[in-house]
């Protein structure tokens, strides 16, 4: 991902501090190489992780890497309904919206 496809305040990081950027996602990176997950999963699982952070902003980072990766905009939703039982129906409803926000139309 480029500094111009990251949201505005990512962005910023990387552009004033590029160093530190290069080391966070070299971290992202080797934590995607630590187990057996596939891309895919990983994907889905930090979905989920946004959601249960309540961070509107990392979901749609989440939900637009997904849909260009290929996912479905049906199982980006799925994983909001998942979170009602566990997080709440508030939260589900808040997440399933953030998803919308970037699926409406798919």
């Amino acid at each position: 991902m480029s500094i111009e496809d990251l949201p505005a305040g990512a962005g910023q990081v990387a552009e004033q501090y590029p160093e530190v950027w290069e080391a966070y996602t070299a971290l992202g990176k080797a934590c995607a190489e630590a187990g057996p997950l596939d891309a895919r999963t990983r994907r889905l699982v930090k979905l989920a992780l946004a959601v249960g952070a309540r961070s509107e902003g990392a979901v749609h980072s989440h939900v637009r890497r997904g849909l260009a990766e290929g996912e479905s905009p049906e199982a980006l939703r799925q994983v909001a309904m998942l979170s009602i039982p566990t997080l709440g129906l508030p939260s589900g409803v808040a997440a399933l919206t953030w998803i919308e926000d970037i699926t409406e139309g798919n």
